[in-house]
């Protein structure tokens, strides 16, 4: 779907030909973060119970954030064992199920996680056991910087070949990294939307980047809502440009500082994302795009179509 905010024409296309809705002298932004097999299921050492968490923010080399599950279970000092390749403590217990874990292994932390760790896929889709595709499918085709907990989704739908045609007919191609949680789907159950705090995230822009974002000749498109926190953060007062930590919440009214159009996937309702793309193409917009994406049957969440906003 194409939706021009501007006018809320509506347009039904197909992601392939999203060549002819974009012109030589856009920049198209994209998140080159990788998803990493976050996901560790485990025991408590000692008393041998089963424990899961999903590490998502990492606070040093070896202290990351987690959501763990039962959380009631990880109170500070609780030893964990993940196999025989990985042991971790709580350090800190956190609100909302969330801990400190500091973890205790040798060698390479990522090949262990690839080793003991599972991909983590959204919660709606049930397995009962990990297929070996789904690492590869939950993962853009340009993923490069490892540390997402999610998929920048919304770069699902591209293909080298696509990519290709369009740096061909004059469109930049500009990376960003922005390390995903699962803070950004958690939907938002406050009546004060201002009461409600995304979990900070980890981005980067690097300079020869912002360079080319900086000298777009024409639109800056970005590739998810996930590339235009990160744009929107560094542009931001309290943003620091270059890499940091934000948790910069986007909801009506916003005024964007960089982002011309939006690539984005269909989101729940009362989530975070609905309401940033809300903020980009106005509620009425939105709600009229939705109506007929429902209608029309388009797919929604994170497997599901996408939507051109320019």
């Amino acid at each position: 779907m194409v939706l021009d905010r501007g006018t809320g024409q509506i347009i039904h296309s197909h992601f392939k030909d999203i060549l002819g809705f974009l012109s030589p002298g856009d920049v198209l932004v994209l998140n080159e973060t990788k998803v990493i097999p976050a996901r560790l299921r485990g025991r408590i050492i000692g008393e041998e119970k089963e424990v899961e968490v999903l590490i998502h923010s990492r606070r040093d080399d070896k202290t990351w954030l987690a959501l763990a599950r039962p959380a009631r279970r990880l109170k500070k000092g609780t030893r964990l064992r993940f196999l025989d390749k990985l042991k971790g403590e709580v350090v800190e217990a956190k609100e909302g199920g969330h801990r400190l874990i500091r973890f205790e292994y040798e060698g390479d932390f990522l090949k262990i996680l690839d080793e003991v760790g599972h991909t983590p896929l959204p919660p709606y889709i049930k397995r009962q056991e990990e297929l070996i595709e789904d690492s590869l499918s939950y993962q853009t085709i340009y993923a490069r910087t490892p540390g997402s907990s999610a998929a920048p989704t919304a770069g699902l739908h591209f293909t080298k070949p696509l990519l290709s045609l369009i740096a061909k007919k004059g469109v930049k191609i500009a990376m960003v990294t922005l390390h995903l949680g699962p803070g950004s789907f958690q939907p938002v159950l406050s009546e004060d939307i201002e009461k409600h705090k995304l979990i900070p995230e980890y981005y980067q822009i690097k300079e020869d980047q912002a360079k080319i974002i900086r000298e777009a000749k024409g639109r800056v498109i970005a590739c998810g809502t996930s590339v235009v926190r990160t744009l929107e953060a560094a542009a931001h007062p309290t943003g620091h440009p270059g890499s940091g930590l934000t948790n910069l919440f986007i909801y009506p009214p916003y005024k964007f500082k960089t982002v011309d159009a939006l690539i984005t996937n269909f989101h729940l309702p009362k989530s975070t994302l609905l309401m940033l793309v809300s903020a980009f193409a106005g509620l009425d917009n939105i709600l009229s795009a939705y109506r007929e994406a429902i209608i029309r049957e388009y797919r929604f969440y994170s497997f599901g179509d996408a939507m051109l906003i320019v």
